[in-house]
């Protein structure tokens, strides 16, 4: 075979090792796709979550199945997500715990927030409330102030677990605050929720989508929002930012990550088939009826903003001097 005649057929060879993962690529998703919540049920991760892979089965081609794997404050999940094989059949979601506070405390975490994970889309960004159990001396923020001052280690708070985004937005309330209130970490908002409304924790720093509901009831009390502005939901609650402590004054993030690797057919199909999901009236009302704002971003947008989160909770954990507990 003449020289001419082997680079004549070089295309045609290429072509053909190149369509296997091109059939692969066309054909993703062929089979269910598991979406891991790093917490137990009844959180805002596992709400959040839900109510997107309720709906994405007819954008995405096929059913997605939400699976709970709690504990360490998000990162037994999230690892399990990082170590998956790349071929998207197994993603999870990204929170603010999992991405930012729990690496910044934990110097044993086993996953490199920055480089082990694939961002594909942020979900939504909620805000954070602090609410105490109807029995609590105080019903509103300076009275909920002077309690505590009054009264160092007489109270607890509850959160999702420690290192988690309630664990260290807590702890920096705290130290600008000047006061001092015990930590109770959980498995998950679930069964720090529980534990809050049943009266065993006096406190909870918690995501307000799964706050809200036993705010409504009456069953937790909102002392204080971090938030942009005052919500539609709370107008009563002042945000940090209004009580003079603005560094506090941060939301969450939800969103979709997968392993790092994974290939862009599979980023921009998941990516697609979130924003289709989110177009739809019913899944954005109830999103956004628990106190989230829709974001829907690109994978470099939600990229950049785990870096950003990421920086500034390892300066608040260097800078208060935190470890874990």
């Amino acid at each position: 075979m003449t020289r001419r005649t082997i680079l004549k057929h070089i295309p045609l060879a290429l072509a053909t090792l190149a369509a296997p993962g091109m059939v692969l690529a066309q054909a993703y998703p062929s089979k269910p796709v598991k979406l891991v919540v790093p917490f137990a049920p009844g959180g805002t991760t596992d709400i959040v979550a839900r109510v997107v892979a309720e709906k994405i089965n007819g954008p995405l081609g096929q059913t997605m199945i939400v699976e709970n794997k709690a504990g360490g404050g998000g990162k037994v999940g999230a690892n399990e997500t990082a170590k998956s094989a790349p071929d998207g059949y197994s993603l999870g979601m990204a929170t603010v715990s999992t991405t930012a506070a729990n690496p910044a405390i934990d110097p044993k975490i086993p996953y490199n927030p920055l480089t082990d994970f694939t961002p594909i889309i942020n979900v939504a960004a909620t805000p954070n409330v602090i609410a105490v159990h109807p029995s609590f001396p105080a019903r509103d923020y300076k009275g909920f102030v002077a309690e505590l001052k009054k009264n160092p280690g007489k109270y607890s708070y509850a959160t999702s677990g420690t290192g988690g985004i309630g664990h260290l937005q807590m702890e920096l309330y705290k130290s600008l605050a000047g006061v001092f209130v015990l930590h109770i970490p959980y498995r998950g908002a679930g069964p720090a929720l529980n534990d809050t409304v049943a009266g065993q924790v006096p406190m909870i720093f918690d995501n307000l989508p799964s706050a809200l509901p036993f705010i409504k009831d009456g069953r937790l009390i909102p002392i204080v929002v971090a938030a942009p502005q005052r919500l539609a939901q709370l107008p009563q609650v002042p945000t940090f930012k209004e009580v003079g402590l603005e560094p506090v004054n941060r939301m969450a993030y939800y969103g979709i990550y997968g392993p790092k690797g994974l290939p862009k057919e599979v980023v921009d199909k998941v990516s697609t088939a979130v924003k289709k999901t989110l177009e739809m009236p019913d899944v954005r009302k109830r999103i956004e009826d628990t106190g989230a704002l829709i974001v829907a971003n690109t994978p470099e947008q939600f990229a950049a903003q785990i870096k950003a989160e990421y920086e500034v909770y390892k300066k608040v954990v260097e800078t208060q001097k935190l470890k874990l507990d």
